[in-house]
């Protein structure tokens, strides 16, 4: 597992990246792998409560589809959390299933992690707020081109929601786009820029093979900062 602490938006993350251990069936390795987790975040006076943001990585649709059915137990209540999960055999180690990145951050007055829920609710949320945060959910839809998805639904969407918190595209610090391997980095990045008008001081695509449904050509993720 990499574990590693950032400094970063004037607060205190813990990062925590590790494949889940073989043997057992998704739900098995899932369960331990948040075990490790937990090991880990208890070594940094954390707990699962101040988690922030999750993204789970499978090798194909049922093992994604069935550890995220794990993820949305074990992280509920006070640990319910931004997430996104993906198909991507390519990133695992050799013999592993499934894989995971948590992040935390560590409490402090003014940093009460409040849920919004979408509407209606579903699994994820549509983002959290911790005191000068916002942390938004991995976005997408089934639109047939890329163009479509992003210019027509996502980032439209994204405005409304940093909208919602005081927020806006210039107040985004970070923008990971989790690309489908058939589709441009080039062109994601011109249609970013097309909506949002500058980059944010980071921004990353990364390929990956698929989504929790067939037609999702991306999954946006954002952290942004908001007046408070």
């Amino acid at each position: 597992m990499q574990e590693s602490v950032l400094n970063w938006l004037g607060q205190e993350f813990v990062v925590l990246s590790g494949a889940a251990p073989s043997g057992g069936d998704a739900a098995a390795q899932t369960h331990a792998l948040f075990a490790t987790f937990t090991e880990a975040l208890g070594r940094h006076g954390l707990e699962l409560g101040d988690t922030v943001r999750s993204r789970l990585y499978g090798r194909d649709r049922a093992i994604r589809d069935a550890a995220s059915i794990v993820r949305a137990d074990v992280l509920s209540g006070p640990a319910r959390c931004a997430t996104s999960s993906y198909i991507t055999p390519a990133r695992l180690p050799t013999g592993a299933d499934i894989a995971m990145d948590l992040i935390a951050l560590r409490p402090g007055p003014g940093l009460e992690k409040k849920i919004r829920e979408n509407n209606p609710p579903r699994t994820p949320c549509r983002y959290l707020t911790r005191g000068p945060l916002m942390i938004l959910s991995g976005q997408t839809c089934t639109d047939p081109t890329l163009e479509a998805q992003v210019q027509g639904d996502i980032m439209p969407r994204i405005t409304g929601y940093l909208g919602e918190v005081g927020s806006d595209w210039g107040r985004v610090a970070e923008a990971n786009c989790f690309l489908h391997e058939s589709q441009s980095p080039a062109r994601m990045r011109e249609l970013y820029l097309s909506i949002a008008g500058t980059l944010p001081p980071h921004f990353a695509c990364h390929r990956v093979s698929g989504y929790s449904a067939p037609g999702k050509l991306v999954e946006m993720e954002i952290t942004a900062t908001r007046p408070v």
